[in-house]
């Protein structure tokens, strides 16, 4: 009978890599299941020599792009700490035999609940507002609310508003959920769904936008959804609707959301996620004052970054041990670009 020495057990556990660390849920449920290395490293041509030996890999939105697969021949899977799988090349993923795991339900009560407080906010101009008071531009002019019509900041309330969603998937279904709950009417367009949820109205894109008092975004980056709210798109919504972009970037020409902005023709937007990230210093979006601009931050509360660790981590040691994952991650599919 041959007896493991510690050394001996410890080299055969599994090498899990993490480009970042994450919750600590997630990182018990993996510490159970092999050995944890967090790399600190997101760059591919950094994060490589790291892998050495790893039979999985853990990132947020850094990419994991076909020259990183094929330098690590003994990786397993790939976990995505995240729903978005843009940043993963899953077409070399699948030649290569690699599994890839994501989380896409885990973060969407904090996307949710970030895209109507993304909503309220613009319609209820909370930023000019504090701007307003902080600088004292409120002060001399008789009462604070009569102060605040003189200044212009009277908002809109959301309730007997239209919401129209672009994408009624775990994220829509929940921002769907609470606009209705707020008194708002809810139109969605999303390919895949042919029978919609409770309160919510399907229609195709073209009717989604022009009855849309408050757009908000919820489609992966695509081919088919890239530059999908350009000019055209843009034109169609009511004059002074909102926007909201929690999903990509690239999904919104940001010039033509830039020039709608100058125009009026779009009364604000809510953008938390961008081409390049971190974005540039003067990217003007940054410094627009109809544009409230956030670190890709929607999913980022303590609950959704634990829901997100557990999820990653349960998906990732199924691999490992034989089992087939709930989160795998889905063929993906290219939807038309115009419904």
């Amino acid at each position: 009978m041959v007896t493991l020495t510690a050394a001996d057990r410890l080299q055969r556990e599994p090498l899990i890599v993490l480009s970042e660390p994450i919750a600590e849920a997630g990182l018990c449920i993996l510490r159970a299941a092999g050995r944890v290395h967090i790399a600190h490293e997101t760059d591919p041509g950094r994060l490589l020599p790291h892998l050495a030996g790893a039979s999985a890999l853990v990132v947020r939105s850094s990419p994991v792009p076909a020259a990183l697969l094929h330098k690590t021949p003994g990786l397993r899977v790939v976990g995505r700490h995240g729903a978005g799988l843009d940043n993963i090349d899953l077409v070399a993923a699948r030649r290569q035999g690699v599994a890839v795991v994501h989380t896409p339900a885990a973060n969407a009560a904090s996307v949710a609940e970030f895209v109507l407080l993304a909503a309220l906010a613009l319609g209820r101009r909370l930023l000019p507002a504090r701007d307003a008071l902080a600088r004292g531009a409120l002060h001399d002019r008789g009462s604070l609310p009569g102060a605040v019509v003189g200044a212009g900041l009277v908002g809109s309330m959301l309730s007997g508003r239209t919401v129209g969603l672009v994408g009624l998937g775990a994220i829509g279904q929940r921002v769907a959920h609470l606009a209705h709950g707020v008194g708002a009417s809810v139109i969605a367009t999303d390919p895949a769904l042919t029978h919609p949820p409770e309160h919510v109205e399907l229609a195709d894109l073209a009717m989604v936008l022009s009855r849309s008092d408050v757009l908000s975004l919820h489609v992966p980056l695509v081919p088919a959804t890239t530059r999908l709210i350009d000019a055209a798109a843009l034109a169609r919504l009511p004059r002074g609707a909102l926007l909201v972009n929690t999903a990509r970037g690239g999904v919104v020409d940001s010039p033509a959301v830039l020039a709608a902005l100058d125009s009026g023709a779009l009364g604000g937007y809510a953008v938390d996620v961008y081409d390049l990230e971190p974005p540039e210093r003067d990217d003007p979006l940054l410094h627009h004052p109809r544009v409230l601009a956030s670190p890709h931050m929607a999913a980022m509360t303590v609950d959704g970054l634990d829901a997100m660790a557990r999820s990653v981590a349960d998906g990732v040691t199924a691999v490992l041990t034989g089992r087939v994952p709930p989160t795998l991650a889905p063929p993906r599919r290219h939807p038309r670009r115009r419904p």
